[in-house]
């Protein structure tokens, strides 16, 4: 496989791996030198690729793990879960405040989910991955994409509602 390509074939879901590694690790820097040892690794096994049926699930197949052994390694002690691409426009400042509040609260809900489901709710989410893709990346059935899930939103929900009812009898 030519440099060419190969940059044809891995640049257009450079974004998403940025995405999930800036989900999964605590911040730009972290999530661009993940991306950066992503694709050096698929440059490396470039020969190989053409056994993928999606190098792009590969990819974040990858780009999990790689996350998952940095946030497990002794210079990780400080990595966290962290995502912020919410951006509105032309509202009030009462009503920006308050977005702003439940973006927080639902990011900090998020982070609060066991780590499956955190993944889980990134890809499918904010990455519009379909289930099949889902199931591939995790080595898991769709079915169990799905129920996963479900309970993650039902967990965020619920927390939410019970935060915005706080104080009303």
């Amino acid at each position: 496989m030519k440099q060419s390509e190969f940059l044809k074939t891995v640049m257009p879901f450079k974004d998403k791996v940025f995405r999930v590694a800036k989900r999964l690790l605590v911040s730009t820097e972290e999530a661009e030198d993940a991306t950066q040892e992503l694709f050096f690794k698929l440059w490396k096994n470039r020969s190989k690729l053409k056994d993928y049926k999606s190098i792009e699930a590969f990819a974040m197949t990858m780009t999990k793990n790689y996350c998952f052994d940095r946030l497990k390694s002794k210079q990780a002690n400080n990595l966290k879960l962290i995502h912020s691409n919410y951006k509105e426009k032309n509202t009030s400042l009462d009503r920006r405040m308050e977005l702003n509040d439940s973006v927080s609260i639902v990011h900090q809900l998020i982070e609060n989910l066991p780590e499956q489901q955190k993944l889980i709710i990134q890809l499918r989410d904010i990455e519009q991955y379909e289930f099949a893709e889902i199931a591939e990346m995790l080595n898991l059935q769709p079915t169990a994409i799905r129920v996963t899930l479900s309970r993650a939103r039902k967990t965020i929900r619920e927390q939410l509602i019970k935060q915005h009812n706080y104080g009303i009898s």
